[in-house]
């Protein structure tokens, strides 16, 4: 198998000959990593269950993380899930990464499609299951959605959609939602979305696909899947702690395969998830903090503020040129956007053009990365 680089791997290369202004701070703003500690009540949980390190964690997760998860579905989105409908993970990637393997295994040769630009482990699943690959462009004449084809999605076995979109910031309301749910029945695809980002909104609640699954009537949620994760909800990526959620019958024979793989999270790290995943508090508390950084954007870069996530993705005239440009004269990283995608069928790239940038950080360093950017911006 061959993998691409990682997106970081690729901007170390680039940036490595370059010496940066050091008469400024370096600021990172490349990777989606809450920068805020961990709230104290999760750490407690953490350490009040060392103890449970002398036995191993179920690959089913324990009832307190399952009832946990599911009662957040319940609260956000309003779906009630049987426990046949979920399984907990460690975070989303490993997820990303071998369930397309699981589902994939007896298709003599699978296509998986999914939005471009992307997170990489999409990407690296389709290299492992040796699938086709159809590219969902998102671009501004779209409004960062993804056109629907239904000649090239009635070949697909697996779609993989993410909204909140990383790194568009795009959304899909809860209609446009729902012809996805339709046209998966339709074609008989796997529609999986990546709902990592659901939680970090600016005003209205982002909804589910599993939401527009019951909207439109399909109430057993045949063919669809949904994951989300505790990392950027609860700014404690270190926990490791997502799920995966839909179709049971997909889910039962996932959920025996699961067993093979030994990436059952350790019940000290279960622990700390069910407290956090069954709190909201501190989830509106992460939200301020990520609106006041749009608004503080929207004053500096004039920008619009999206929907959902914490990104901003800014329209440069040549991102890989402004990259260096800014790490060399500000001592600010971005990413550029043409990283974070490839060239479809007919060579268009339609990240070509944009940075991304992580408002992960305080305010005071928030207003100081932005103000280089936008000095850097006007040279």
């Amino acid at each position: 198998m061959k993998f691409e680089p990682y997106p970081f791997e690729k901007l170390n290369t680039l940036l490595k000959n370059i010496i940066p202004n050091k008469d400024y701070t370096p600021s990172v703003l490349t990777i989606g990593e809450p920068q805020f500690q961990t709230p104290d009540f999760i750490q407690q949980a953490l350490k009040d269950n060392t103890n449970l390190l002398q036995k191993y964690p179920k690959t089913t997760g324990e009832i307190s993380l399952r009832e946990s998860q599911r009662g957040f579905f319940k609260k956000r989105f309003g779906v009630e899930l049987s426990d046949a409908q979920i399984i907990p993970t460690f975070g989303t990637r490993e997820v990303l990464f071998n369930f397309p393997q699981f589902l994939l295994f007896d298709v003599k040769e699978p296509t998986i499609a999914f939005t471009n630009p992307f997170y990489q482990i999409y990407e690296g699943a389709a290299i492992a299951t040796r699938s086709k690959t159809i590219h969902l462009n998102l671009d501004e004449s779209n409004n960062f959605k993804p056109r629907i084809d239904e000649e090239k999605l009635a070949l697909c076995d697996l779609v993989i959609l993410n909204f909140p979109n990383n790194p568009t910031t795009a959304t899909l309301s809860l209609n446009e939602l729902g012809e996805w749910v339709y046209l998966a029945l339709k074609h008989d695809f796997v529609l999986l979305n990546d709902e990592c980002y659901s939680e970090i909104y600016t005003d209205e609640p982002i909804p589910s696909l599993l939401e527009a699954a019951v909207h439109v009537g399909n109430k057993n949620f045949k063919n669809l899947l949904v994951i989300n994760s505790i990392s950027k909800r609860s700014s404690c990526p270190g926990l490791r702690s997502g799920f995966i959620a839909g179709d049971e019958n997909i889910l039962k024979e996932y959920m025996k395969y699961r067993t093979y793989i030994g990436c059952a999270s350790p019940l000290p790290l279960q622990s700390a998830a069910s407290v956090a995943w069954n709190d909201e508090k501190h989830v509106c508390d992460s939200r301020k903090i990520y609106k006041n950084n749009f608004k503080i954007a929207k004053d500096i870069l004039g920008i619009e503020i999206p929907k959902a996530t914490f990104y901003i993705w800014l329209k440069v005239d040549d991102a890989i040129e402004f990259t260096k440009k800014l790490y060399e004269n500000y001592n600010v990283k971005v990413l550029p956007g043409e990283y974070l995608a490839r060239e479809d069928a007919s060579g268009n790239n339609p990240a070509i053009g944009y940075i991304r940038i992580a408002l992960v950080e305080n305010k005071e360093k928030t207003i100081d990365a932005l103000t280089r950017i936008k000095e850097c911006l006007s040279e």
